[in-house]
């Protein structure tokens, strides 16, 4: 039996899945999409509503919390446990693209992902060149280095971070278009109609088949200046008179900053039931093949590695079998002077390990940090039932029985009780089993990890033991002569001050229980309660916000003065690396928003890496917060989970306390979560505290006057289509595609008038309307006034909410909780609605 068990266990050893975490199977769909230019009030009611109401035919559906920005709309669809999972996702995916029918036109596909711990990333796969542009790198890692990660079984990725994606840039001159009365839609207009996707086709003359391919696509970039701007007019006009074209990238809406620098990284998750370190292992084997294939100034490195915390939990597991079986054997050799019978209890520590492992392959598992940390808790239990037994038989042999003899007595002797101290222990793990939801996914497999090791252990101690006794320890030459030692003495002072207590147990007994319940009582009720232990990281993620509206590269300026203030506190030698992305992902990428959101341009998550973990991380975020309010008191920062663990646990919330006011009337939310706010700054430990959505953001509004509009010969179509090529991008009405590049890729073709062409109320206020005409501008048919308005909205179910977040600073979750329920309660009744 044993020998099957070192075989089967160490085969099982070399195939177990290694991961980070238990597989969590959490019911949770995500639905991502994004339709570039849109505002966050009309994407909540082109896109949102919609859903929400398309998702009332799908079965299971517990809630749906839906977050709006400039031009995203994210959905989290949260489904009861029981519900089927695989056919949930059929029925949104179906609904889903039902749901196309009813949305704008030229509305892409959303992006539909299950989320579970392997959705979250495991580390970042980081671009660097000293010559590249961001955008150039984002090419390079979206069309040469990502396909190579296709070929790593269980490897997962979002496109990559930090650049925005290649396109044709037509960048529209204002000035040249009022000169030769255009408008920017007539440029989109010609565009199309002279680079067109079509078919080629085949003709057969004699015997040969011929492909006809015909040059409806543009050739070149350079071609793209040539394009006439006439059709049957003595003018001549080309593309090249009113707009520059440049092989060039997407609107830029975000920034990555690796240790300060414009870079791009793609961060690595693991699907399905693939192992954490498998993934991992395999993608640093494939990082110098990938490196081969990269242009000479661009290098890459994995970091932010998360793997290395179940490596880390492997090794203290290792170190704590090594150190509890070196004490035992000391302990068993110190009291019984015998090296053979130290060895038999050591031996059993690994048997009862790795059969653990076997069992719990055998049942689904992986070996996570929950296994782990229950196979090091039973380390120190499972050497009790050997070292019981061994003791037992010696004690018999002191008796003068035979070997044989000895043994069987000794084991039939203790078996029951040991039965029983068996039972004791699992039964305090047996809740466990009872467990749902996440703390049933954490604990059910560190309950079933030391079951098996203490069942093992007891069936070793009752057949392995007794065999190596009767093998290894020597029989005595004729009856041991016993001499009274010091231990002795004391177990017999032990059994008469015992025996004096036998006459009055039951009294003795009713005062032990009634001390022990209100010990336990007083603790409970003084104790803090927490999710979980806090944990000194040398990692930390904050969230910092700059003034509503504030343009990205000013952002991004003070992102920098950010990290310059970290490294004079922390010390540049002892950051490891930072990595920050700055602004929102490209609509064109729908998926990165699942993995890191920002709400606008204003915006910034900033990842920090230290060496080790010297100092006190609660004092070092204190420390931050001080100074950031001093030096840059502009900012709010807001400090949020990084590890794998929290991120999990906290199913998408960054924060411990969020408060949520749910109703029809934004204002009136706003009005009580501002309240609130004001309440929870009164509480001394409460940090961050802040209303997280952007509620003030700066607006243009631009009112048309439609009567006024059609007296000047133009209408609303005219006017929007304009306005789309002059304040974002053509591409999101009109899409058009370029074939080109190494790779012979299609790159979106999109019209647009620069950042900088677009600097002023006037320079909006001259955006030419008509085609063929100087006049009208917008500012003849419409108002421009400024305002403010909903950078972001928040939705649970079809209603809206404002939510009031705060961090915890030494104190627990428990504590603050009620704190902050009496903060509630001060409110007084919220109306209804």
């Amino acid at each position: 039996m044993v020998m099957g068990l070192l075989f089967f266990g160490i085969k099982a050893t070399q195939d177990v899945r290694v991961d980070i975490l238990p597989e969590m199977n959490l019911p949770v769909v995500y639905i991502a999409h994004s339709f570039g230019g849109y505002t966050p009030s009309q994407m909540e009611g082109y896109f949102t509503k919609m859903y929400i109401n398309m998702m009332l035919f799908t079965n299971g559906i517990k809630n749906i919390e839906t977050k709006n920005t400039q031009g995203l709309t994210l959905m989290k669809v949260t489904f009861y446990e029981d519900t089927d999972m695989g056919q949930a996702i059929v029925e949104i995916s179906a609904l889903s693209n039902r749901s196309q029918v009813f949305l704008p036109p030229g509305a892409p596909a959303p992006f539909i992902i299950r989320f579970d711990a392997s959705s979250q990333p495991v580390g970042q796969l980081v671009f660097k060149s000293a010559s590249k542009t961001n955008n150039e790198l984002q090419d390079i890692a979206n069309f040469t280095a990502r396909p190579f990660l296709i070929a790593i079984p269980g490897l997962t990725s979002a496109p990559p971070f930090g650049g925005s994606p290649r396109t044709v840039e037509i960048n529209v001159d204002p000035s040249a278009l009022r000169v030769h009365n255009m408008s920017p839609d007539q440029i989109v207009e010609a565009i199309t109609k002279n680079n067109i996707t079509a078919p080629g086709g085949n003709v057969q003359i004699g015997d040969i088949n011929y492909l006809t391919p015909t040059n409806n696509t543009i050739k070149s970039i350079q071609d793209f200046e040539n394009i006439p701007l006439f059709k049957g007019d003595v003018q001549t006009v080309y593309l090249r008179d009113v707009a520059s074209v440049k092989d060039g990238a997407d609107i830029t809406t975000g920034y990555a900053l690796v240790n300060g620098k414009r870079s791009v990284y793609i961060n690595i998750a693991k699907s399905g039931k693939a192992s954490t370190w498998d993934v991992v292992k395999k993608l640093k084997t494939q990082i110098p093949v990938i490196q081969k294939n990269l242009p000479d100034d661009v290098t890459i490195s994995y970091e932010f590695d998360q793997s290395t915390y179940v490596i880390n939990a492997v090794k203290s597991l290792l170190a704590e079998g090594i150190i509890g079986a070196l004490l035992t054997g000391l302990m068993v050799l110190l009291f019984l002077r015998d090296r053979r019978s130290a060895l038999i209890v050591v031996l059993t520590i690994p048997i009862s390990l790795i059969s653990s492992v076997l069992f719990l392959k055998l049942f689904g598992q992986t070996i996570n940090i929950m296994t782990l940390s229950g196979l090091a808790l039973a380390v120190g239990i499972l050497v009790d039932e050997s070292t019981v037994t061994i003791e037992n038989i010696h004690r018999h042999l002191e008796m003068g029985k035979k070997k044989a003899t000895a043994i069987w007595d000794a084991c039939k002797e203790i078996a029951f009780p040991k039965l029983l101290i068996m039972l004791s222990v699992l039964a305090a793990f047996f809740p466990a089993l009872t467990m749902s939801g996440i703390p049933g996914a954490l604990f059910k497999p560190l309950a079933l990890a030391i079951s098996f090791a203490m069942i093992t252990s007891f069936l070793l101690s009752q057949t392995l033991v007794p065999v190596l006794s009767n093998w290894l320890i020597k029989e005595p030459s004729g009856k041991v002569a016993h001499k009274e030692n010091t231990f002795d003495r004391y177990r017999d002072k032990f059994v008469h001050f015992i025996g004096k207590l036998i006459p009055k147990r039951k009294i003795i007994t009713f005062g032990y229980l009634v001390v022990s319940i209100g010990v336990v009582v007083l603790l409970f009720t003084t104790i803090g309660k927490d999710v979980l232990p806090a944990v000194n990281s040398s990692q930390f993620q904050m969230r910092i916000k700059a003034p509503e509206g504030t343009r990205l590269d000013v952002t991004e300026q003070k992102t920098h003065q950010v990290l310059d203030e970290l490294e004079q506190m922390i010390g540049k030698e002892h950051i490891k690396i930072t990595s920050a992305f700055v602004g929102q992902h490209s609509s064109t990428f729908a998926v990165s928003p699942i993995y890191l959101y920002n709400a606008g341009p204003h915006e910034v998550t900033l990842q920090v890496a230290m060496n080790d973990n010297r100092l006190n991380l609660d004092e070092l975020k204190e420390d931050i917060r001080k100074r950031l309010k001093e030096k840059m008191p502009d900012l709010q920062v807001s400090f949020e989970p990084i590890d794998l663990t929290e991120k999990v646990l906290s199913q998408g919330t960054n924060n411990p306390i969020e408060v949520r006011f749910a109703g029809m009337m934004k204002k009136r939310n706003e009005m009580y979560a501002n309240k609130l706010l004001a309440k929870l700054k009164e509480i001394d430990y409460l940090r961050d505290q802040q209303i997280p959505q952007s509620l003030n953001y700066p607006t243009l509004s631009i009112d048309v006057d439609r009567v006024r509009a059609a007296q000047l010969g133009v209408d609303m179509m005219d006017i929007t289509r304009s306005m789309v090529a002059s304040t974002s991008s053509s591409r999101y009405t009109n899409k058009n595609f370029w074939i080109g590049g190494m790779m012979n890729m299609a790159y979106d073709i999109q019209v647009q008038i620069p950042v900088n062409e677009m600097s002023s109320v006037d320079d909006l206020s001259n955006i030419p309307v008509s085609k063929g005409a100087l006049r009208p501008v917008l500012g003849d048919v419409a108002t421009i006034t400024p305002g403010k308005g909903y950078g972001e909205s928040y939705n649970k179910g079809s209603m809206g909410y404002t939510s009031v977040i705060a961090n915890i600073h030494k104190k627990d979750l428990g504590r603050a909780a009620k704190d902050i329920n009496a903060a509630i309660e001060s409110l007084g009744e919220i109306p209804k609605g």
